[in-house]
């Protein structure tokens, strides 16, 4: 890997791209205002939301590239590696970037919740793709705290910009909301291939060394990042990812009861270490133990 951009402040990156300082903590950049730009590969300590109108880029994030076309929201979160090498060439954008910095949220709720908003924390490729509706929202609102920035300090002011960085988010959930309806088809062929590998992974006998399948097995096996992989279940099927594990497991359980297995049959084949984790889950999951199981067979 090349040079890479560290970006330990917000305005690391805006200096990079030509945009004037406007407060330590946030930065609002409107492309078309600082292009034609370099392209950067970033390594990010802030929190960063970007969207584009009609850029033809190959950016990097993560393990994955990613073509960002007309409206698509990136969003990244300290920690994390995104867009693309300088190769020296200017690319005329627009579009635009908001950056803050963690301290911002210093005192906020947001400080805490912002671990809810878990498209922080999805691959480049599940990327938020905007109707031109949703796309004028954001543009408004990035305009709304450039204004804000561009006013007087108060003590008000980072009360009002943290504010609208937690309606940008709020918007930006209610968006994918309506990209996982939109993409239904797409999801419940996610959800009859995530069927097909627990199916495998018990007929491979994997739970014999690696134990019950996990949510990040799963979503790494459907190429996915484990938070998207939950809210396309979510969503799919109103359940979590790890309940739907679960409630396999327990029905390939009785499934095994009922064909006469025994208690400790049953949980040594599901590859529990212990026949006490195996009732504890049965039971928590059934309401009863599975020796009255047994017995309400009979």
């Amino acid at each position: 890997m090349g040079n890479i951009l560290k970006v330990k402040n917000v305005n690391d990156y805006g200096k990079y791209v030509g945009c004037a300082e406007q407060h330590p903590l946030v930065c609002v950049i409107d492309y078309a205002a600082v292009s034609p730009v370099r392209s950067s590969l970033n390594d990010y300590s802030v929190y960063g939301i970007f969207f584009h109108d009609e850029a033809e880029l190959e950016l990097a994030y993560g393990r994955g590239k990613y073509d960002y076309k007309q409206g698509t929201v990136i969003c990244v979160a300290p920690g994390q590696i995104g867009g693309k090498e300088d190769d020296g060439r200017e690319i005329e954008l627009t579009g635009w970037a908001l950056l803050f910095h963690p301290d911002l949220l210093h005192g906020f709720p947001l400080e805490k919740n912002i671990k809810d908003y878990s498209f922080f924390d999805y691959r480049i490729n599940e990327a938020l793709h905007m109707t031109y509706e949703e796309q004028e929202i954001l543009v408004s609102l990035m305009r709304q705290i450039q204004t804000e920035l561009s006013g007087k300090h108060d003590e008000l002011q980072n009360a009002i910009i943290v504010g609208y960085i937690e309606l940008v988010l709020n918007f930006c959930r209610r968006f994918y909301n309506r990209q996982f309806m939109t993409r239904k088809i797409e999801n419940s062929d996610i959800l009859v291939r995530f069927d097909r590998l627990l199916r495998d992974y018990f007929e491979d006998k994997l739970q014999l060394t690696l134990g019950m399948p996990t949510v990040q097995y799963c979503a790494d096996k459907l190429c996915m990042s484990p938070n998207y992989f939950g809210d396309v279940i979510k969503k799919t099927t109103g359940d979590t990812a790890s309940n739907h594990i679960r409630r396999f497991v327990i029905q390939m359980a009785k499934n095994g009861l009922a064909a006469g297995e025994t208690v400790s049959q049953v949980s040594d084949r599901l590859g529990f270490e212990y026949p006490q984790h195996f009732c504890r889950m049965f039971k928590k999951q059934e309401g009863i133990p599975p020796s009255e199981y047994c017995q309400r067979l009979r």
